[in-house]
């Protein structure tokens, strides 16, 4: 497993964590590919076994990932993730979405390319690895409507997916439900990766 410290990140300076600005997702999404391409040529990776996956910011980054870098990667895990950023911006918190003007540089409304350019429903019909998606139905960061957004896309596609709802927000504090969560997350990796020239 590689944890890639994007730009965007904090613990490098000013100038690192405001790289993102305006062209969120797509910056870190570079540092990503850049990691991706290391960890392939230094031999610690198989290209044809290459999972993205993440929670939260990571969730976001691992959708917009597949439809951005859809050859990279066989299959991806998503939990609880901005999957239409327009839709998201509108549902979520106030917080959210001063972060999202800082970000972006405005609104949906006022900067409709920015947000077109970092949301993952954007890029869902270039999509090429089967996707795992989970979601809290009751998330007041990740609202639950933009992922049922991005699914019904999947949907439409014949897209191979599956997603998991369950009641609770922006992840569960129950202990039961968390080790439920990783347990489909490692079922749904087995599945689609048993076959894969080299898999165990």
């Amino acid at each position: 497993m590689v944890r890639v410290n994007y730009r965007g990140s904090t613990g490098y300076g000013r100038a690192w964590t405001d790289a993102l600005k305006h062209r969120v997702g797509l910056i870190e999404l570079e540092d990503i590919a850049a990691v991706r391409e290391w960890a392939v040529t230094s031999g610690l990776a198989d290209p044809g076994r290459l999972v993205l996956t993440g929670g939260s910011w990571g969730g976001y980054l691992t959708l917009l990932g597949l439809g951005v870098q859809p050859d990279a990667w066989t299959l991806g895990i998503a939990a609880v993730p901005v999957a239409d950023y327009v839709t998201a911006y509108h549902d979520e918190m106030e917080a959210l979405k001063a972060m999202d003007r800082t970000l972006l540089g405005g609104t949906p409304e006022e900067v409709p390319d920015r947000f077109e350019a970092s949301s993952p429903i954007t890029y869902v019909d270039q999509v090429k690895a089967p996707v795992y998606i989970s979601a809290g139905v009751n998330d007041p960061r990740c609202p639950i409507r933009q992922i049922e957004n991005y699914v019904k896309r999947l949907e439409a596609r014949g897209a191979v997916h599956e997603v998991y709802r369950y009641d609770a927000g922006h992840g569960s504090l129950v202990v039961d439900e968390r080790i439920k969560q990783v347990r489909l997350e490692l079922e749904f990796a087995e599945r689609h990766l048993r076959g894969v020239p080299g898999a165990q």
